[in-house]
């Protein structure tokens, strides 16, 4: 438990340092993340722009960040720190990225089949609250998931 508290601290710290610097650039901070993938430590910084995400707004923001990262050493360990958009099936996770998105196209993953043994399913996005999101499914059921119970709401591309 003391370990996910930790992670949950170094995005918060991480968040505050890099979020005004990065509205400086005219860019938006979409995400911050903090993993271990196998061996390695990754902060990953997702951006985003409504003309779209260049590798040079990267770059820019990897320069712009380091020294201030450097500088509040939030993080104890070795990492890779990696700046990027959040593409274009961009994950929807805070509540103004569903408000960004509500009419929008999604895909759900489910950590467990619900009652009907599904598991995964596409649909239009028609609300959320701090602990739901209410999509309407292809087939045209209306389904309410606890957003607990969700791997992932990403925004469906080939439907935008």
């Amino acid at each position: 438990m003391r370990e996910k508290k930790s992670k949950l601290n170094t995005v918060e710290a991480v968040t505050q340092c890099v979020q005004p610097i990065i509205e400086q650039l005219g860019l938006v901070l979409w995400d911050v993340r903090f993993v271990k993938e196998g061996a390695m430590w990754y902060l990953r910084i997702f951006i985003d722009k409504d003309s779209g995400v260049t590798i040079e707004d990267c770059e820019n923001v990897t320069r712009a960040v380091d020294k201030p990262l450097d500088d509040l050493d939030p993080i104890e360990q070795n990492y890779c720190l990696e700046v990027s958009s959040p593409g274009i099936e961009r994950e929807l996770i805070r509540p103004e990225h569903f408000d960004a998105f509500l009419a929008a196209p999604v895909m759900v993953k489910l950590h467990r089949p619900d009652q009907n043994g599904i598991r995964e399913f596409k649909g239009t996005l028609i609300a959320h609250d701090k602990d739901t999101v209410t999509v309407n499914s292809e087939n045209g059921s209306r389904i309410v998931i606890n957003k607990k119970d969700a791997v992932y709401i990403k925004l469906d591309d080939f439907n935008l």
